[in-house]
């Protein structure tokens, strides 16, 4: 979520680093399809996007789902992984000193920027001096800060970065894979905040695709870039068309004005009736969850916050809002499974009606408790998630008011460090595989920290468990995290959901492209239109 979709407070984030799923499958809709032909170059891929419009064009500040998705296209990560095994991007190989204290980094040679320019370990350097410098306020930082000390990145010749640490990390190798390098020439001269550049309105990455032409509010255009180290693109553009809402979009699809779409749990036995779609299903290692705004007084009370948590039943509410356990689990930890160390072993708030108002009582809170549910408008589950939420709260005396917001709406006040608009919200994260890359949605000053809890002991632990080298050690300390989280029921966990992406019959190559999290695709150059 990447990280922290995130982030939106629908995804945060991250754009992080993300597993691999080698359990994807297509399901073919139920009528027959047209005999698959030979792959031809050239067409245009449309691709129906319903969480905004993007944000920040630039991979140090990536983390809502749309900017993330285009990113993909625009941009190539140093290497990625497939599941537990490495599969190299604009870099070749990472070899570790034998004091694991100092890694070098070898990129590919002749890779080009979208512009013509070489990319180079100039590049990296750059891209990583920017990502820590706190002026910049780049998420990324804290990932690469060990015991308040900076990583140190140098260059070793135009091919060779090397990455010195102030200690030993565990955590390096997994949360490297989130870096996408961004072009020295290009942003060298900009002396403010990177972030609010105008030099990000027409980016200049390394991907498949290339930058040509943005309109707020209808699509982001792209097309082939030749020169894409991984080879030529079989498709001559891919368009991001932005619609309102997911009904707009399904009809748009349905009508062949968009080709692919990640698509609601509920609207998938009314696209598969068309025959018009293959469909893509896969684990996402994202999580669902249930933020509790603790800048507003009353989320303060842990014992209120266990009260709601006790008031809901999890299973009913993953079948309510994911029409089918194929497309969801519920959750119980904040780790999802793809994560090491993740566990269940957690307390779970069995639904339990009468403990819930005992707890209630026993809080404190005022008879006529109102509170606020914020979630994004666009999106159906949370929406089913909302309504629930809201039939369970009445049930033992707490009203919930419901405040559907449009996606930036949403991103802009979850990031408001003062945000008090609303006591609880939903959203989701795909954070990877690797648990360190968590910490920007937990430790106390994270902007992406939307509940805004604080608590200096588990900062520590955070700190522990990114540079703890024994992995029995390193376990336990994940694992009191996790129990903490749960103890304390600072978030609650919902769901571990499945991404499906309905995919126009016309077009083929998915699963070379490797499905992945957020992105719907790993690499869009092998996707093609059949003859």
């Amino acid at each position: 979520m990447r990280k922290p979709l995130l982030l939106s407070a629908l995804f945060a984030s991250l754009a992080l680093a993300l597993s691999g799923c080698d359990d994807a499958k297509t399901d073919t809709a139920a009528s027959p399809a047209p005999a698959k032909q030979a792959s031809q170059d050239g067409g245009n891929l449309i691709v129906g996007i319903t969480s905004g419009d993007p944000l920040a064009m630039n991979p140090l500040y990536a983390s809502d789902r749309t900017t993330l998705t285009i990113m993909q296209a625009l941009y190539a990560p140093l290497y990625s992984f497939n599941g537990d095994k490495i599969e190299w991007g604009l870099a070749e190989s990472l070899t570790p000193s034998d004091d694991n204290l100092s890694y070098l980094l070898k990129l590919k040679p002749n890779l080009k920027w979208q512009d013509g320019k070489a990319i180079t370990a100039d590049d990296v350097v750059f891209t990583f001096n920017k990502l820590l410098d706190e002026k910049q306020h780049s998420f990324f930082r804290s990932m690469f800060v060990y015991g308040d000390k900076p990583i140190q990145v140098s260059k070793v010749d135009d091919q060779t970065v090397k990455f010195t640490l102030p200690q030993v990390s565990a955590a390096f190798v997994g949360t490297l894979v989130q870096i996408y390098p961004i072009p020295q020439h290009v942003f060298a001269d900009e002396k403010g905040d990177m972030e609010k550049s105008t030099k990000n309105d027409a980016p200049v990455g390394s991907g498949p695709f290339k930058f040509k032409e943005y309109r707020a509010g209808q699509y982001y255009a792209l097309t082939r870039f030749d020169d894409y180290w991984n080879g030529k693109p079989k498709l001559d553009a891919v368009t991001y068309r932005f619609a309102k809402d997911s009904n707009s979009a399904n009809l748009a699809l349905q009508n062949g004005e968009i080709n692919m779409k990640m698509v609601d749990p509920q609207d998938v036995t009314r696209l598969k009736s068309s025959g018009k779609f293959d469909f893509v299903i896969y684990p996402e290692g994202r999580l669902a969850y249930m933020t509790f705004n603790q800048n507003v007084d009353s989320m303060k009370n842990k014992t209120l916050r266990q009260a709601i948590a006790y008031a809901i039943n999890k299973d009913e509410l993953v079948q309510a809002a994911f029409s089918s356990l194929d497309y969801a689990q519920p959750a119980a930890s904040i780790l999802t499974p793809d994560t090491l160390y993740q566990t269940n072993e957690v307390e779970t708030y069995k639904f339990d009606v009468e403990k819930a108002k005992a707890l209630l009582k026993e809080s404190g809170a005022p008879a006529n408790l109102k509170l606020r549910l914020a979630y994004i408008n666009s999106n159906k589950t949370q929406e089913s998630m909302g309504l629930y939420i809201q039939q369970q709260l009445k049930n033992v005396g707490i009203a919930v008011e419901l405040m559907p917001l449009d996606a930036n709406a949403m991103s802009q006040r979850s990031l408001d460090m003062k945000n008090t608009a609303y006591e609880l919200s939903l959203g989701g994260y795909i954070m990877g595989m690797e648990p360190d890359g968590y910490k920007s949605l937990y430790m106390s000053n994270e902007a992406y920290n939307y509940a805004h809890y604080k608590n200096p002991a588990f900062d520590a632990l955070w700190n522990q468990g990114a540079t703890e080298t024994d992995k029995t050690k390193r376990a336990e300390i994940y694992k009191q995290i996790q129990q903490t989280v749960a103890n304390d029921m600072a978030w609650y966990p919902i769901a571990y959901t499945n991404a499906v992406v309905a995919v126009d019959k016309r077009f083929a190559g998915t699963q070379e492209a490797e499905p992945k999290p957020v992105y719907m695709f790993q690499d869009l150059s092998k996707i093609y239109q059949q003859q």
